[in-house]
């Protein structure tokens, strides 16, 4: 079996008044070092910077197991990854491609280039302009890539726009991420709400494809109608938005109907007084993998994005022996479809309606403090900015204790653990057994054999720490909510009666 060919072949680019460059890890030496912050409020740009097409280290996708080269060939897509810096500083924006670049790998590409471009904003006719347009034409045309992905959500008129100059397949950073759920959803609740959330972004996209596709017509060409059945009829795009309608309101109900048993289910928990805890945070975080460290729960762990999209509720306890629920959730990104945080609204719920968030963040990523802010952004927009959080630096055997040193100073109420060595998982439950509501309280009494209900709720609702049975009733030693607590006092028989 041949192998193919190395991919990363550097392919430059080049403005008619300079050379191109490869972009380093730190500012390119035309760019000042303090440029972001000589620059940063007055948006004015230096006219060198503003002509050149930055081309990011370290994207182009290598071959591993040479076994695999004869199925990637056939079913991977070649792209080149294409961002917009507009602010922050030069890091900042490889940071965002090398995302972008990761997003695209976990649906399935072969990265082949990455460029970055300095703009004030992004071109509002091709998203970066007509001259880069067309050297990113010549770049797909060299390398023979397939398509080019935008690290940006993009207008209709761009998308169509960029296709017709590049001569190539253009999607963005929403279409991407919306690809990635639809590959990764399972449950039938999932597949609608992945579903929902790509037919709203497909809506203001539509196009015709000439008049071939036309539903117009009139006179004999109706179907044969004859008088009082010509008009104009629908277009092929009219059609297609009404059935994209039609199916989104259905799509909407059976998400609602879906959703019902799992109010039910926390209704019950509440009624029952059990401490609802959620796992939130950033994609490939490690939020799995902590699930499965504290409960044994066996879900789904894999090194990728979006590798859970169901949520997974498990029981657990503290250290003093109290119970709670610990719910998985679906990982955020940086800039997550607004279309995506709609269709799963019924699935955050579980995070908006807990008693506490337990917010991880890896420890070993470059932008710790990003990746948080991105999360609080999503967590406010559901709702769950007054729910309690607890910082959960993930992957420190893998980070920099440096680092996360200076990120547990930041993060104040916050504690640092190692999902896969189990390293802080102790520290971990003390800090969620402080942090839950004190719902529960200890009780010491006899209860009369005839209410034995109320024994048989201490087992339900609470924690039995000691059970005897004497001549009067039950003496029952246990750790209940405050209303079963005051029915226990209110009927209980006084010791040695």
């Amino acid at each position: 079996m041949k192998a193919l060919a190395n991919q990363n072949t550097a392919v430059h680019v080049t403005d008619p008044d300079e050379q191109a460059m490869t972009l380093p890890s730190e500012l390119p030496p035309q760019v000042p070092a303090d440029f972001s912050e000589r620059h940063r409020d007055s948006g004015a740009l230096d006219l060198s910077d503003r002509h050149a097409l930055r081309r990011v280290s370290g994207l182009s996708t290598e071959l591993e197991d040479v076994t695999e080269v004869e199925y990637r060939a056939l079913r991977l897509e070649r792209v080149i990854l294409v961002g917009v810096w507009t602010e922050g500083t030069l890091a900042d924006a490889e940071n965002s491609l090398r995302e972008l670049s990761r997003l695209a790998e976990t649906a399935g590409s072969v990265i082949l280039d990455g460029l970055i471009q300095r703009r004030g904003r992004p071109d509002a006719a091709t998203y970066i302009g007509a001259g880069k347009a067309a050297e990113v034409a010549a770049l797909v045309a060299a390398t023979g890539a397939d398509t080019v992905i935008c690290d940006g959500e993009l207008t209709p008129s761009q998308l169509r726009r960029l296709e017709g100059v590049v001569k190539a397949k253009v999607i963005d950073r929403t279409a991407l991420i919306l690809d990635i759920f639809a590959q990764h959803a399972r449950s039938k609740e999932g597949k609608a709400q992945v579903e929902l959330a790509q037919l709203e972004y497909l809506l203001p996209r539509l196009r015709g494809w000439g008049e071939s596709l036309s539903r117009q017509a009139g006179g004999r060409v109706a179907g044969g109608g004859g008088i009082g059945t010509r008009g104009p009829g629908e277009t092929k795009i009219e059609t297609d938005r009404r059935r994209i309608r039609t199916r989104t309101a259905r799509l909407r109900r059976q998400i609602a109907e879906m959703s019902v048993g799992r109010q039910v289910q926390r209704h019950q928990r509440r009624g029952h007084a059990v401490p609802a805890v959620a796992i939130a945070g950033y994609t490939n975080a490690g939020k799995s993998s902590l699930l499965n460290r504290m409960t044994g729960a066996g879900v789904l762990v894999d090194d990728s994005l979006f590798a859970t999209l169901d949520p997974a509720v498990r029981r657990a306890r503290t250290p003093s022996g109290r119970w709670f629920t610990l719910t998985d959730t679906v990982g955020f990104v940086r800039h997550l479809p607004h279309q995506l945080i709609e269709a799963f609204r019924s699935t955050l719920e579980e995070v908006a309606e807990a008693d506490l968030i337990l917010h991880v963040v890896d420890g070993s990523d470059a932008d710790p403090q990003a990746q948080i802010s991105a999360v609080r952004e999503v967590l406010a927009e559901i709702g769950a900015r007054d729910v309690p959080e607890l910082i959960v630096i993930n992957k420190a055997d893998a980070a920099d204790p440096i680092d996360v040193d200076a990120l547990r100073r930041q993060e104040r109420r916050s504690v640092i653990v190692s999902a896969r060595t189990g390293e802080g998982l102790a520290a971990l439950a003390q800090a969620v057994e402080t942090a839950l509501p004190q719902w529960d309280r200890e009780v010491s009494a006899v209860v009369p054999y005839v209410r034995g209900d109320l024994v048989a709720r201490a087992h339900q609702e609470g924690e039995v720490l000691a059970l005897r049975h004497c001549a009067a009733g039950t003496e029952l030693t246990a750790r209940v909510p405050p209303g079963l607590a005051a029915e226990i006092d209110r009927i209980a028989v006084p010791a040695g009666s």
